[in-house]
Order: structure tokens, then sequence, then C-alpha cells
């Protein structure tokens, strides 16, 4: 007998065989949801009246299975606040599976995230203010898979003027993120036969698992200090590729931008075959030493796909990215966002695109800028006196720490930096394939919150300095 009690304060479903009694069945209900957890320490129960009228029991049979499950220390009675779950001695394969865990990480400083205390909480309760009080009634519908026309709208302008982005709101489509973006993409690509794709080695290797699982197989696309190789492509020696996917503005792990002659390279060879480029800009925003880079999109449009989300400028959390593709991608790739998720959320988006309208967005950007600026300077300094050099400090939230030839080796800093608590990027899981790869540390220095950031340099500093010293 299924019974659900939703009006109680605390939605409740249990499992009543009543082929022992009453309350014996009620008992053993309860005494199941609390062991499996379902009921969780200090969730409250509803009245033994209104329990009773609910399943149809008499109000004593439910004050006696009450009073023998807090006899048996299941429930506890308070007064004033009724009967409860109780909290129960943790059981003894629980302490022990915890004994086993590694040390817990007492300093982050691995790539691929911000600082989420920046989140500009003020800001974001304003604008969702605003756009809610004038959202039309279709906002809570089903919604376009393009993404909604006001943000669309908003991505076409700040990108053109931030970034050099050449976009319409037509040629722009929201995603739930760069994962998702690039998942459809290559989807889409993959049902036009463009089933190659070249990406940065190293590079990311979830991203690469992602293009994998969407249908293309993987070139590597070989990486050094004026960026990615693009002047290997339509080469003699190197495979033909329908999509070509890069990191020009900042390169992800290594930090470089890519030069102007690469940049040429790469649009001609877009022109020449038809191909596609892929541009992740994933944290195109954070420059410091250097003019804006601009987007390759601006320069062939009609080639280049243009990725970008609020990940690194706002948070992760927020599951919102957007694409600016070429007129012919447009249809196919909302063809598969139809069949993925018909859209994604509303109300973030139009919390956002009144965020860049007002220049609120803006604002939050250029105040992480000087924040993150200042984090990258202290970790120059930190770093330089333990005499490794540090690499792609120009822009973006992390930074590479080279490490000599003669050692130490990775292996041998991770293990130190385990010791110490300390998580941080390395170089060896981003290549595409193992070999004698050069060797470092990929610092990223946007992820600690504000307080914990000078304990985690310290931490890098001990680490590296220990590491020399034991080699």
């Amino acid at each position: 007998m299924t019974e659900y009690w939703p009006t109680f304060g605390v939605d409740l479903h249990l499992e009543l065989d009543m082929s022992s009694g009453r309350r014996s069945g009620l008992e053993r209900a309860l005494r199941d949801a609390v062991r499996s957890g379902r009921l969780a320490p200090e969730v409250r129960l509803p009245a033994t009246r209104v329990l009773a009228v609910e399943l149809g029991l008499s109000r004593g049979t439910v004050r006696a299975a009450y009073d023998q499950l807090i006899a048996e220390g299941y429930l506890a009675a308070r007064p004033g606040s009724g009967t409860v779950v109780a909290h129960r001695p943790q059981r003894q394969r629980d302490i022990r599976r915890r004994d086993r865990m590694p040390a817990a990480v007492r300093h982050d400083l691995r790539p691929g995230s911000p600082d989420p205390s920046t989140f500009p909480t003020a800001a974001w309760l304003r604008s969702a203010r605003r756009a809610l009080s004038v959202a039309p009634a279709d906002a809570y519908g089903y919604g376009d898979p393009r993404g909604r026309i006001e943000l669309r709208t908003a991505l076409a302008e700040y990108l053109g003027r931030a970034r050099g982005v050449l976009a319409h709101p037509d040629l722009v489509v929201i995603s739930n993120g760069y994962v998702q973006a690039l998942a459809l993409l290559i989807s889409a690509l993959g049902e036009t036969g463009a089933t190659v794709t070249a990406m940065e080695d190293p590079g990311s290797a979830f991203h690469r698992d992602v293009v994998r699982r969407n249908g293309s197989t993987i070139v590597p696309l070989p990486v050094d200090h004026r960026g990615a190789r693009t002047d290997l492509l339509g080469s003699s020696g190197f495979p033909p590729v329908g999509a070509v996917e890069v990191t020009p503005a900042h390169q992800y792990p290594t930090g470089e931008t890519l030069h102007p002659t690469r940049r040429r390279a790469l649009a001609e060879w877009a022109r020449f075959t038809g191909g596609l480029v892929i541009e992740n800009d994933y944290d195109g925003e954070f420059r410091y030493d250097r003019q804006p880079v601009g987007s390759i999109q601006g320069t062939c449009p009609e080639h280049v796909a243009y990725l970008g989300t609020v990940s690194k400028t706002l948070g992760p959390g927020l599951r919102i990215g957007w694409m600016v593709l070429p007129p012919r991608l447009v249809e196919p790739v909302v063809e598969a966002k139809r069949h993925s998720d018909h859209h994604t959320e509303t109300i973030g988006q139009l919390t956002l695109a009144d965020m860049i309208t007002s220049h609120a967005y803006d604002r939050h950007v250029r105040a992480c800028r000087l924040r993150y600026r200042h984090r990258r300077d202290v970790l120059l300094s930190d770093v330089a006196a333990s005499g490794f050099p540090v690499h792609g400090i120009a822009a973006g939230l992390h930074a590479l720490i080279r490490l000599p030839a003669g050692g130490p080796t990775e292996s041998d800093v991770l293990r130190v930096a385990e010791e110490h608590g300390l998580a941080v990027g390395c170089l060896g899981t981003r290549w595409h394939a193992p070999g004698d790869h050069p060797q470092g540390l990929v610092v990223g220095y946007g992820t600690p919150r504000e307080h914990a950031y000078p304990a985690a340099l310290d931490a890098l500093a001990q680490v590296l300095r220990a590491a020399r010293h034991a080699h």
C-alpha cells in the first residue's frame, strides 16, 4: 500500500505493508525510511493526528509507532518541535572507509575555474528583477532552441564591441556551456561528412573525449611558442581534416597567443578547403600586458564558429555559453540542440542579457581583470624566487611553470605537492599520447578564494623548493 502526504511540510513516500498489523507496518516503513537515508536527521515528521487521518489509522496506532521508534533511537521527541528523525551513530564500516580516503586538498591551484566568490550577486539580482519584471509570459514556456532573442541580440553587440566578432542575432545559438556547444557542433559537422577534427597538442583531454564521443576522429595539431602549428594544415605530411579546434587568444594549457602568421595560415586554410575553424575563446576577456587580441572569426566569419561562455567571467554554475556560427551551420546545430535538450533555461538568459545591456557585465569583467592581474603578479614574484620559468602570463587565469629537462619531473613535484595538500595541474595529462614531452605545472591562479590565495602560493613555493632540493 503506497501512501503520500504532500501537505505536511515535508514530502514523504512510504511503502506500508499491513499484513503483520497496522502498527507493525507503519513502524517498519518509517524504520526503513530512516535506515536507507531517505529520512535525514532533523527532518520533522507529521503530527500523530495529521498522519493518522492521512493514512486511515487511529491516532493511538500512530502514537504507539512513534513511541517505539523513539525508544529504538530512530526518532526523537523535541518539546515544541514535535517528532524528528534522530541523529544515529555512524556505522563502523563508514568510519573505516573515510580513514582510507586520501588527505584532503588544502590548497587548490588547479586550472580551469575562476574564484566563485567573485560572482556579482547584487548585480545579478538587480538584473534578474529588471528582466523578470518585463518578461513576457512565453518566457516561462518552452523556448526557441537558438535561445532568447534578448540574449542573442545583447551578445551580438557585446562580442562585436569587445571581441571583434562579426555577429548577428540570427547567427547566435545559446548553449549549456562550452561542452554542449562543442558536442552539438561536432555532431552537426558529422552530418555534413566532416568527421576528422584537428585539436591542439597539448590541449584539453576532456574536450578530446567530447569530440570522439560525438563521432569525430582526432588528429593532433602540435603547439609551440607561437601557438598551434596551423602552418601544417593542408601540407602533404598532415592528414586532411574537416575542422580545427583552437584556443588562439590564450592557448590551453601553454598560455601562448597564436602568432599573426599562424592566424593568417588558419584563415587561408579554411577559405581554401571550406573547412571549419572552431574558435574556443574561453578566457579572452582577461588580458594584462598586451593589447586585446581580436577573434579570428572577425577575419573570416563564413568559416569560423566562435564559441564562448560565462564560465570564467561569472561562473561555470550558470551553464550559459554561445556559438556564433556561419550561416550554413545554424540550422544543423539548432536541429541538434532541439533533439538534445530543446532549449537552454530562460531565466539566466534574460538576466545575463540585462547585465550586458546595462553594462554591469563590463564593469564586473573589468573588476575581475584587475583582481586576477594582481594574483598573477604575486604568483610571478613568488615563483621567481624558486628559480622556475613561468610562461603564458599575458592573459587568462592560468600560467605554465616549465620544469627543466634535468628534473625535477612532474611526478617528483606532484608527489611533494600531495604531501603539502596542494592540488595543481600538469602538462602530462594534456598530451594526445604518452611520450618524451616537455614537462611542466599548469597553475590556475584564478581558482582559490581571495583569502586562501596567499597560503596556496606559499604552499606552491615550498613545493617547488622542496622538489628542487630533493632532486
